[in-house]
C-alpha cells in the first residue's frame, strides 16, 4: 500500500535491477516526468494516473507498506512503513498499467518483501524475429522443476481470450456485410437483365452464345466486387491512419475523454494489420461478388434471341 497526503492506494510493486531494466524495457520513453539514472534504493517511480490520485509530483515522499509488516504483526513485531522519494514519473498509454504501476529498484523490491537476495522472476527480451514459444520451450528445457517459462502471450491468456473472441466476432460480422452486399449486386444486376432484355436478344441474333451473355454479367459483378473492395481498403486504412483523432471526436461528443479511457482502458486507440487477414478479405469479397453475378447471368442466357427481341 503507498499513502500520501492521508490518501492510500493499492497499487502493483515491480522492482529491477537498474543496470539491466534499460537492456528488456524502454522505460525512459514513457517518462514524463523526473529521469530513470534518479532511481536509486530509496525513491520510487510512479505511473501518471496513480500519481494524480495521489496528488504526488517528482521530489515528494510517499509511505510506502508491505506484507511483511504482517507477518512481522504475528511474531509481535513492529515493521514501519518505508518511506521513499518520488524519482518520476510515467505513461504507457493502457489504462490500467498507468492506474496501478510502481517501478523500484530490485533491492528496495526485495527489503520490502524479505527476500533476501532471491527474486520472483526474470524478464527476457528477444531478439527481433524470434519465435517466442520456441524462445520459451527451450528455457522450460533447462530450468529446473518448479520454474516456468511463459511467453507474454501465456501470461496475458485472458486478455488474448477477448481479443480473439473479438476478433471472430468481427470476421462473423463482415461475412454476412459482405453476403448482404452480394445479395445488391444480385438485384441490381437482375434490374439490368431486365432493362437490357432487347440487348441480350440481340446479341443472341448476332451469334452470341449463351455463355457469352452470362460471361457479361459475372465480369460486371467482378468489377464491381473490385473497385468496392479497392473502395474500401483505401477507406478503411485512411480511418486506420487518423484513428485517434476520430476516437477523440467520438470520444469528445459523446461520453467524455476520461470516461473513454477508464472504460475502455486506452488513451490511444492501437491497431495492426496482418497481410493474411487482409489478403483472405480481399480474396472473399471479389469471390462473393463474383458469385453474385450468377443468378442474373443464367437469367440471361436462358432468354431465348427472339422472345427477348420482341419485349418491351
Amino acid at each position: 500500500m503507498l499513502e500520501f497526503g492521508r490518501r492510500p492506494a493499492f497499487p502493483a510493486i515491480q522492482g529491477y535491477d537498474l543496470a539491466r531494466i534499460k537492456q528488456v524495457i524502454p522505460l525512459e520513453r514513457y517518462l514524463t516526468a523526473g529521469a530513470l539514472d534518479d532511481l536509486d534504493d530509496d525513491s520510487v517511480i510512479l505511473s501518471s494516473l496513480l500519481a494524480g490520485s495521489l496528488g504526488v509530483h517528482v521530489g515528494d515522499k510517499i509511505s510506502v507498506y508491505s506484507p511483511l509488516m504482517l507477518e512481522r504483526m504475528k511474531r509481535n513485531e513492529v515493521l514501519l512503513p518505508r518511506e521513499v522519494r518520488v524519482a518520476g514519473i510515467f505513461q504507457i498509454g493502457h489504462q490500467q498499467l498507468d492506474s496501478s504501476t510502481v517501478i523500484s529498484s530490485l533491492r528496495l523490491m526485495q527489503d520490502l518483501y524479505g527476500l533476501e537476495k532471491m527474486i520472483h522472476g526474470y524478464n527476457v527480451r528477444l531478439k527481433a524475429g524470434a519465435d517466442p514459444d520456441v524462445a520459451a520451450a527451450a528455457l522450460n528445457a533447462a530450468l529446473p522443476p518448479g520454474v516456468t517459462a511463459l511467453t507474454w502471450f501465456e501470461a496475458n491468456a485472458d486478455f488474448q481470450a477477448v481479443i480473439s473472441f473479438e476478433r471472430n466476432m468481427i470476421f462473423f460480422l463482415l461475412t454476412f456485410i459482405v453476403v448482404v452486399a452480394a445479395f445488391s449486386i444480385t438485384s441490381s444486376l437482375l434490374v439490368t437483365v431486365v432493362r437490357k432484355t432487347r440487348e441480350i436478344g440481340l446479341l443472341g441474333a448476332m451469334g452470341g452464345r449463351a455463355r457469352h451473355v452470362a460471361a457479361c454479367f459475372c465480369v460486371q459483378g467482378l468489377l464491381i466486387g473490385t473497385a468496392g473492395t479497392g473502395a474500401g481498403l483505401a477507406f478503411g486504412f485512411g480511418l486506420l491512419h487518423y484513428r485517434n483523432a476520430v476516437v477523440q471526436l467520438i470520444a469528445s461528443l459523446t461520453m467524455g475523454r476520461e470516461v473513454f479511457v477508464k472504460f475502455y482502458q486506452f488513451s490511444n486507440l492501437p491497431a495492426h494489420t496482418e497481410t493474411k487477414d487482409v489478403v483472405v478479405i480481399i480474396v472473399f469479397s471479389v469471390l462473393a461478388s463474383t458469385l453474385a453475378g450468377l443468378i442474373p447471368a443464367w437469367r440471361a442466357a436462358r432468354l431465348k434471341p427472339v422472345e427477348a427481341l420482341r419485349s418491351e
